[in-house]
């Protein structure tokens, strides 16, 4: 991790491949909720990066045949990754990490980019080949299905069948920000906000009129040029976004969203949908699931009482479950 940048009350830095905010209602106490942040997401990485050879999500992969104990982090990452697959009929799975290799997503997203950089400066463009030209282009296959995995969660046992791969991805990075927020919370006793990328944990009492909090399509914009803003006192907020992580691949443009029913991205509707809920992995499993939906997700995000706000490839914006049209709480 690095990259850090600390302010009066805020704390930034550039972890699990995404930029990581930290913001704290006594400044006095930033130092003790930052080591706290570095902490969580230094285990999230160790634990669940696909990227590193020396994770426990790797070695899981060198066993797949056998059945493995895994960390306790580990099983509470499985367990999100599980739950979001069950309560989404599939939409949010586990087991797309080869589909997500074979769109490119190969390793880390800032090594996607120096690559997509370099052979855009070559004047190359996409040779039909892997992301690093390397590897031929995969056709896309449906994921092998979450309900593969034979888990046992009391006993923290997992048997990862042979040819299953696993992306716990944006399951375990809303994790991290629930659980940063919360233990940075715990330790300091003020309020707490987390973000990862366009995943926001909070926990504590907030500031006075909640969190003030940029909505746009790329997190990193959301400062600058926002979309709209709007105030967040508890619970969690995600943005999915097809914008933010983008690259070409084998002639086309993809992101790193993956329908598990066909091993492709998305039918393009979506670019970006923001969605508030009790924690951020609840919001995070809702926004990823609707940008796989597409045209129903405004309906399955109201029927859950989800408020969101979706924007579709053009620009139009759609609101379910009350999402404020104008700057205000949600």
């Amino acid at each position: 991790m690095n990259g850090a940048l600390t302010l009066p009350g805020r704390f930034e830095l550039t972890a699990l491949g995404t930029s990581a905010l930290l913001l704290v209602t006594q400044p006095r106490l930033l130092d003790r909720a930052a080591e706290v942040l570095r902490g969580e997401l230094a285990e999230i990485d160790r634990v669940c990066s696909r990227f590193r050879t020396d994770s426990e999500i790797t070695k899981l992969h060198r066993a797949a045949g056998r059945t493995v104990i895994v960390s306790p982090l580990l099983a509470e990452a499985l367990d999100a990754a599980l739950r979001a697959a069950a309560i989404t009929g599939g939409l949010v799975d586990p087991t797309v990490g080869a589909a997500v290799r074979a769109l490119g997503y190969d390793r880390d997203f800032a090594q996607v980019q120096a690559l997509e950089s370099r052979r855009g400066a070559d004047g190359g463009g996409v040779d039909g080949r892997g992301s690093g030209g390397s590897a031929p282009v995969e056709e896309p296959r449906p994921a092998p299905g979450w309900w593969r995995l034979h888990w046992d969660p009391a006993a923290r046992e997992l048997l990862l069948p042979r040819g299953v791969s696993l992306d716990l991805g944006a399951t375990a990075k809303a994790l991290a920000a629930d659980r940063a927020a919360r233990r940075a919370a715990e330790v300091t006793g003020c309020g707490v906000l987390v973000g990862l990328g366009g995943d926001l944990g909070m926990a504590g009492t907030p500031p006075e009129g909640g969190w003030r909090v940029a909505v746009a399509d790329d997190h990193r914009d959301a400062l600058d040029s926002p979309a709209q803003t709007i105030s967040v006192a508890s619970g969690g907020l995600a943005t999915s976004s097809t914008v933010a992580r983008a690259w070409r691949h084998g002639g086309r443009r993809r992101h790193h969203i993956v329908d598990p029913r066909t091993g492709d991205n998305p039918a393009p509707l979506w670019r970006t949908v923001s969605v508030a809920a009790g924690s951020c992995m609840d919001a995070n499993i809702a926004s990823t699931a609707a940008i796989v939906l597409g045209g129903v997700a405004p309906d399955w995000l109201a029927s859950r009482g989800l408020p969101a706000r979706l924007v579709t490839e053009t620009g139009q914006v759609v609101h379910t479950a009350g999402w404020p049209m104008t700057e205000e709480g949600v």
